[in-house]
């Protein structure tokens, strides 16, 4: 007897939209994470010391990255309230 049982195979998609808006020395951003059930945003900058020549890429690699950095941490505190609350009755 076969015990084994297959879930039919899933795929979603999820979407990232990163905007970035330069005001002088100042990157900002704004990033969504569109997961298709929940969006999370997160808003973060970047500030060149004034005493660095001006290279706009590296202001939005550093706002971008901190960006993704939190909405990382915001998926993974989900993650984790998720599965608390999906632990049964009987292991909790």
């Amino acid at each position: 007897m076969n015990t084994h049982t297959t879930t039919p195979m899933r795929t979603k998609r999820w979407t990232l939209r990163v905007d970035l808006f330069e005001e002088g020395d100042v990157t900002k951003v704004h990033a969504a994470l569109d997961t298709g059930d929940t969006t999370l945003h997160s808003r973060t900058e970047s500030h060149r010391n004034p005493h660095d020549p001006p290279v706009p890429e590296i202001g939005d690699e550093y706002a971008a990255a901190r960006a993704l950095i939190d909405l990382g941490q915001q998926l993974l505190r989900a993650g984790r309230s998720d599965a608390a609350a999906n632990v049964p009755p009987d292991r909790a």
